[in-house]
């Protein structure tokens, strides 16, 4: 069991989200399609692709204002999960600890601002 969690995912702009590599394994698909009400060849077509060396299926991103690429379910507005009853695994276990390092960081770098709303750009050029 986890100790209490010292972070609030409400108060991040979702940077696990922004991951390259969010897998989805063949228990994330089933989900994914029971989600959508589809088959999982749909949902893997709609949803995923093949990593960069072809050894793993993850999910799709697209363009984002703060980290560049985010997967393709995170709200733009909101910075909440859209499928949060559907999401992946890692989704759900991440970070896996009692610590997030971002919103360590976050939280740093909104106290040296003096800004509690402060998001550090991240987009790539």
């Amino acid at each position: 069991m986890l100790p209490h969690r010292q972070y609030n995912c409400s108060k991040c702009p979702a940077y696990c989200c922004s991951y390259e590599l969010i897998e989805i394994t063949d228990r994330d698909l089933g989900r994914l399609a029971r989600h959508f009400e589809l088959t999982e060849p749909e949902a893997e077509k709609r949803f995923t692709r093949r990593s960069d060396d072809g050894e793993s299926r993850i999910m799709r991103h697209r363009k984002d204002r703060i980290f560049g690429s985010v997967c393709r379910f995170l709200d733009d507005t909101t910075r909440q999960c859209t499928i949060y009853e559907g999401r992946p695994a890692i989704c759900r276990t991440y970070p896996g600890t009692a610590r997030c390092g971002f919103y360590d960081f976050l939280s740093s770098e909104r106290r040296a601002q003096e800004d509690p709303d402060y998001v550090p750009s991240f987009t790539r050029r």
